[in-house]
Formats: structure tokens, sequence, C-alpha cells
């Protein structure tokens, strides 16, 4: 008997990877499965490329860049209806999700210069005869091993920087939303047409694997802790260094003089928002007592609105369905109530929008990522205690604040990479902020000046300007010269503050 295709679930056959729409089953795509051999012929090219690429020079760079952004844009609605047939997005979700990979692609390439081109830094008193010149050389070949639930935005952001820094790329897409990843590398191509800059292979986890080992210089990753773990390891036989953006737990806190409307709205999108498939997606919220009940009823409000295949896609990861499933048993089972949504929430390959309260702080709801458009709500007396409940993970993603008086403080104090206040994801769609966490939620950063900083090596030069008045590095020194020294440190520095 042949066994049925779980829709949406990746198939190779006769060397073929066929990505399917996880809601409807139909056909997104095949390309071919990369063995070994190619992975490691693609590295090899790029090395090539990487060198013709650097050579462009800053702004050679720059020009080509932004004219793959400005092909995007003008074939947004073509990526973004391929984003729906592939993951099962919403089409508006897709376009969304294109428009902040074109603000970090051009903040890139418009900052790339400024950021890591040559310049010169202040001298020191040891070395006073020297000028200091400080650059950022390009690793060469970076491998970017990119998700399935943003397949536009997230590789996008690693792959801009290295790509603005001077290094050529290889991208393996998740082997959910090949597609997307072939579509990304094919019009590069087309405004790029030189050298294979930017090369794209498919597979399995096996040949993400293969990625790390074939000779690349960086690997930028983004998926679960999990799997994060196994890329480090694979990346740790070679010294391979590598940024990880794992996963999350993020959690909004709600204080006593928030704008109670405005936190619920933007908890349900940052809830729900791709069925709640986002790695910086809230998925906890702590609520002072005080606007605790009007929260509560607001979000319920509010998420009851969302219809089920069309504001809230599928679940593109069939084994996600029974993760989803195990947490809303667990809340249930410990004590906490479903006002939205509950155990019948699951119906593949869809979940509707389900809100927990009285979850206790033990349950996998509190404690690991669920990936699905559900939201537990916590009492909490005031903002300290919210500030200690949402640091109690080993994520630590991003976050969100909703107040006025406190709210940056609060901000502030919550272990996390990124945090919005009086918003959700907002940090997302800003090209000069670095995106990246902490714990078990990775290292790293990619976006804005650090982002950049990532994909590029920093060279020391110094540069003698004249004789050495104080002979610090030589065997020619003399005693009088050592108290000279010694002197002048005490001079300098010996003061206290």
């Amino acid at each position: 008997m042949t066994a049925t295709h779980v829709p949406g679930l990746p198939r190779v056959e006769d060397g073929q990877l066929i990505s399917t729409n996880p809601a409807t089953g139909e056909e997104a795509g095949r390309v071919p499965v990369a063995d070994e051999t190619a992975v490691t012929d693609a590295v090899t090219r790029a090395r090539a490329a990487g060198l013709w690429w650097q050579g462009l020079g800053w702004e050679g760079r720059k020009t080509r860049l932004l004219r793959w952004r400005s092909l995007i844009v003008h074939r947004i609605d073509e990526l973004a209806a391929l984003t729906h047939s592939e993951s099962g997005k919403p089409v508006t979700d897709g376009l969304m999700e294109a428009a902040a990979a074109i603000e970090h692609l051009d903040w890139a390439a418009r900052n790339a210069k400024r950021v890591l081109g040559p310049r010169r830094v202040r001298t020191r008193l040891l070395v006073a005869e020297h000028t200091g010149h400080l650059e950022y050389q390009p690793y060469g070949v970076v491998g970017v091993i990119g998700p399935w639930n943003y397949p536009i935005l997230t590789p996008v952001g690693p792959i801009s920087g290295a790509l603005a820094a001077g290094n050529a790329v290889v991208l393996k897409p998740s082997e959910y939303t090949p597609m997307v990843g072939q579509w990304l590398a094919d019009t590069f191509a087309e405004v790029v047409p030189e050298h294979p800059v930017l090369q794209v292979v498919h597979g399995l986890g096996d040949v993400g694997g293969a990625l790390c080992r074939a000779g690349v210089h960086k690997i930028a990753f983004t998926g679960s802790t999990a799997t994060a773990k196994r890329v480090m390891a694979a990346c740790a036989e070679n010294l391979v260094p590598v940024v990880l953006e794992a996963g999350g737990k993020d959690a909004l806190i709600v204080d006593a003089d928030a704008d109670v409307a405005a936190a619920a709205d933007a908890a349900v999108w940052g809830a729900m928002t791709n069925a709640g498939q986002t790695c910086v997606g809230i998925e906890r919220v702590y609520a002072v007592a005080p606007v605790y009940d009007r929260f509560v009823e607001a979000v319920v409000a509010k998420a009851a609105t969302l219809r089920t295949g069309e504001e809230i896609g599928p679940i593109t990861m069939p084994k996600q369905l029974g993760i989803i499933r195990e947490h809303i048993e667990d809340a249930l089972a410990k004590g906490g109530r479903a006002v939205l949504g509950g155990a019948d929430a699951v119906q593949a390959p869809y979940v509707s929008p389900t809100v927990f309260v009285d979850v206790p702080a033990d349950a996998a709801a509190q404690r690991e990522e669920t990936f699905g458009p559900t939201l537990t709500i916590t009492k909490v007396a005031d903002a300290d205690e919210a500030v200690t409940r949402a640091n109690d993970s080993p994520y630590g993603l991003g976050g969100a604040v909703f107040g006025k008086r406190d709210a940056i403080r609060i901000a502030r104090r919550l272990r996390s990479g990124m945090v919005a206040v009086n918003g959700t994801l907002t940090f997302v769609g800003m090209g000069n902020l670095p995106f990246g966490g902490v714990g078990e939620s990775g290292f790293g950063r990619i976006h804005g000046e650090d982002g950049l900083r990532e994909f590029a090596r920093a060279k020391s030069i110094t540069v003698r300007r004249g004789p050495s008045l104080l002979p610090a590095m030589t065997f020619e020194r003399t005693p009088a010269q050592v108290r000279q020294i010694v002197k002048a440190l005490r001079l300098l520095y010996g003061r206290k503050p």
C-alpha cells in the first residue's frame, strides 16, 4: 500500500526536492537535491566569485545590491505569491515580509562603506610614534542556513550584510520553502550575471551539515535551538565561526498606565501573525493587576475576529501541530483556562487562535516554544514581578513593554536582545538596529552596524610616523628610558578619579 503524502511535508523523488502547500497539498515547485560534492563545488565557485565581488569595491557592490533591491520591489507580488504557495501564509503577510527584507537590503547596501571602511584611530602613549588604522575585510564565503517561517526576510538579513561586506554567499534554504530561496538566488543572478556570488543548495538537514564542513568561512543560521547546537558542533570541527538566531519564548509586559486597547491589539498581532510561527512572536503576557481584566477582555475580543484560513494561515510543519496540541493539553491539565479556543483548536493543518489564563509557570505553554497562534496571559502584582517572570526563561530573543512612565526602564531590564516599547515586533522593521538574542536564543547579530561587522574581520594596522621618543618595544631601550616611561604612566594614569 502506498503511503499518503502529508501536505507541506517535503519529499525527495528522483533527486528532486518537492515543495507543497501545507494547506492544499498542491505542488509549489521542485529543485535538485545537492549531494556533498555539489555543496563543496558551490563553495569552491564562491571563493573565486567572492574575490571578484570584493574587487568591485564599496560603490560597485552598493550599485548592484540596490539594483537587486529595485528588482525585488518591482516583482514583490510574484515573490509574495510564491511564498504563499510554499508556506500557505496569506499573500499580504508575504508582502509585508518582503517589505522588511527590502528595508534591510537597502540599509546594508547604503551603509557598508561607512561602517566597515578604512579609518584612522587615535594613538596611545606606549606607541605614540605610530598611527593606527582599522579596516574590516570580508571573510570570503559565508554560508546562510535559512528557516521556513520567514523564507524571504530572515535569509535576506545575513545575505545582505554578507554581500555588502564583500563576501560571496551560499544559501541553504529550508526544505519546506526551497522555491523562495531559489527565487532569491535567481533574481540576484539577473543583476549580477558575471559570477556566482549568491548560490543556493537544496536538501534536507544533511545538506546544511555538508555546508558547515565544505570550507565556508562563516555560517549564519536561523532555526530551532536544537538545530543551532548541531550546526555549531559541525562548524566547531573546523573552527568555523557562527552567528546563531535560535528559538524564543518572548514576553509582553503590560504596566498599570498602559493603553490597554493598544496593548491588546499589539499582543494579538505579536502572538497570531504568521499563525504564531514567529521566532520573536509574543507567547507570554504578564499584565499587572489593575489592567489585567480589561486586557484579557480586549485580547479575546480582538483575537476572536481572526479567521482561520484567512488571517491565520496553516501550520507549515506538520509535526508542529503535535507540539501545539501537547502544549494546549498540558496547559488545561495543569489548571489553565482557555478563554478563547482550547482543546479543539488544532484542526490540521490549522490551529485557531487560543488564549489562556491561569496557566502555571511550569507548564509547557509557559516554558517551551509553542510556535503556534496561542497566548498565555498571567496576572502579576507589579512590573517588578512581571520582569522577574519574563526573565525566568532560558530564551532571550525579543520582547515588548506597554506603558508610559516606566516603559523604557522596564524594557532595559528584560534579558533579551530586542524589546519593542508600545508595539510588538517593530524592531524587525528597522534596518539600522541589530537583531539577535542571548541564552538559548543564540548569539551574534544580523542587521544594523553590528550585523555588518558579523560578516567582516577587523584588521588592525600600525604605521610608524617617526622615531620613538620613549622606546618601549626594543631591546635597545635604556634603564633611564624605562624610568621615563614609568614616570609618564604615573603622570597620565596614576591619579585617582
